[in-house]
């Protein structure tokens, strides 16, 4: 631990990561008995996903008490004795505050519909139009409107999320106090960061409709009017008294011109920031229930111009692929066939020599690939189950709608973690909660641990280079040939260390060739994932070809 931007966060989806009581369902102690295996992987801090108590109608997302653990993982006992013993290796805890929303099945929610006007003020509820319908015509990102009618209240609750997760009221300090209060109590069970849950949501601005026929209502609450008052606030009053505190906030469809303040130097807001531009670049806008070919030129541009613009403004990013709810990064823009290997080491290394703190999500690190269902009962997630019956009403038929799921739904991401060969994979000696997937027969953590040119010895070296080399967490950005159809290439410079990255994200040989003024002669090559690299100011790159050069 320490430095932020020296250091590599790995992200447990709790559910899906080690079940040590039989159950199906990873807990709190399977964290615990795979601490050796993280601490060799070199990684400074876990985030883990809410485990919080919840209905579990979205995977925890929906809280209905932020000071408990829920049994299905666990205790606090199990809680502290895994703080204690990650701290011994050196590793921080990190949790997910999902402060947008509470389950309707929270304290506070229930109270509010028995009518206590201290707790309705908790949330938003409003009466309905003339007509007795909604407020407004703002759609749910789970499908849907995104108010819920109340028969007993005569009123409407705002739900950005599934209709179990009521949106709280930031306007109200009451409500601000007691997350701050959250906050402060597991500071003082030894955590040392959080990961804030769609936070720049939280300022909602009018309640008026879309004018949009195809907008959703965003427009008044992405980046409201008052969220950086109140994350200075929440700064403030809870982890800014800590400066090893490590924060970092998701931002949804955010503008990168408030996350120069969200994780400006001095802004007094957070750490970093997730934003999530670049894995729209195989959606239709920001519709993402279409198969379209990846736009590549785009998915560039989009992280050039993060590096940058981040980077001029003192602001920074948090670096990543995967998490619980993305597709595996190898099957989405790498190769689940010939290539596996050399496609998953080479997309390890575009993101770990970015500037920014990298995030490794479980998994990711050994190569996990989609789940590749194709029934509909194999599917778990709330989001995938909406959206295959809306696309089916919309008149698509169920074969394009499994192949919809099969490259987009968050399921993809939340498979057990396959930690050896045999029967789940490893995960668990019961019923695994979702199928495991069936490769991992071939792929799985065990193997890849005695191969010293698997994944996870790929991986385990970018965190070992970045705690070695000062220019991975400090250096400068630049891009190099920023419109070459197929290589991402850039250059970062720190205190007489010159560090390249060189990427082929195609399986098709291609010729690379420096810019004017680059030369690579005595450049040392720190890892790649082809034997024999010769650099040179012509390369031809093999398929998904990936070197790191350093030049001091």
């Amino acid at each position: 631990m320490g430095d932020f931007r020296r250091s590599v966060v790995y992200q447990i989806y709790v559910r899906s990561f080690f079940d040590t009581d039989g159950d199906g369902v990873g807990d709190l102690r399977g964290v615990t008995a795979k601490l050796d295996y993280l601490h060799e992987l070199g990684v400074d801090y876990l985030w883990l996903t809410p485990f919080f108590r919840s209905p579990q109608r979205d995977g925890g997302y929906d809280v209905a008490d932020y000071r408990a653990i829920d049994p299905l993982y666990g205790s606090m006992d199990d809680f502290d004795e895994l703080v204690a013993e990650a701290g011994r290796r050196g590793i921080g805890i990190m949790l997910d505050m999902v402060f947008n929303h509470t389950s309707t099945d929270h304290e506070w929610f229930r109270r509010a519909l028995a009518g206590e006007e201290k707790y309705r003020d908790y949330y938003f509820f409003r009466e309905g139009k003339p007509d007795g319908g909604a407020p407004t015509n703002w759609q749910s990102k789970f499908g849907g409107s995104a108010w819920e009618y109340v028969p007993q209240l005569g009123m409407y609750y705002l739900h950005l999320f599934d209709r179990t997760q009521a949106d709280l009221n930031w306007e109200n300090p009451e409500v601000r106090r007691e997350l701050c209060d959250v906050v402060r109590f597991w500071m003082g069970r030894g955590v040392k960061g959080f990961r804030f849950d769609v936070v720049n949501l939280i300022s909602k601005g009018a309640f008026e409709d879309d004018p949009d026929p195809d907008g959703d209502g965003r427009m008044f609450y992405t980046d409201g009017p008052r969220v950086h008052e109140f994350l200075r606030e929440l700064n403030r009053e809870s982890f800014g008294r800590d400066p090893e505190i490590v924060t970092v906030g998701e931002m949804s469809s955010t503008s990168m011109e408030n996350c120069f303040l969200y994780a400006g130097e001095d802004s007094g807001e957070l750490s970093m920031v997730f934003s999530f531009h670049h894995l729209k670049v195989d959606f239709v806008g920001n519709e993402k229930w279409v198969i379209v070919p990846t736009d590549f030129a785009r998915l560039k541009s989009l992280l050039f111009g993060w590096q940058k613009g981040m980077a001029e403004h003192g602001a920074w990013n948090a670096v990543f692929w995967c998490n619980h709810d993305q597709p595996r990064v190898v099957s989405r823009f790498g190769d689940e066939g010939e290539y596996w290997r050399e496609s998953a080491k080479m997309l390890a290394a575009v993101i770990h020599g970015l500037r920014g703190t990298p995030y490794i999500y479980q998994g990711e690190e050994i190569g996990m690939t989609n789940a590749g269902f194709t029934r509909l009962d194999q599917y778990r997630d709330v989001e995938s189950l909406n959206h295959f019956k809306i696309l089916r009403d919309r008149g698509l038929n169920e074969e394009s709608v499994y192949n919809i799921l099969k490259v987009h739904s968050r399921d993809n991401g939340r498979t057990p973690v396959q930690w050896d060969g045999g029967k789940n994979g490893g995960f668990t000696a019961g019923e695994p909660w979702i199928e495991v997937n069936p490769n991992s027969r071939i792929i799985n953590a065990k193997t890849q641990l005695r191969d010293s040119g698997s994944v996870f010895s790929f991986y385990r070296e970018l965190v070992r280079l970045r705690k070695r080399y000062d220019v991975f967490a400090y250096g400068d950005f630049e891009p190099l040939t920023p419109e070459h159809p197929h290589v991402i290439a850039y250059r970062r410079c720190w205190n007489g260390e010159t560090l390249y990255c060189i990427n082929n994200f195609f399986r098709a040989e291609t010729v690379w060739r420096c810019p004017e003024g680059e030369r690579l002669d005595g450049c040392r090559v720190l890892l790649s994932n082809y034997p024999s690299v010769q650099p040179a100011c012509e390369w031809t790159l093999r398929p998904y070809e990936s070197a790191i050069l350093l030049k001091c």
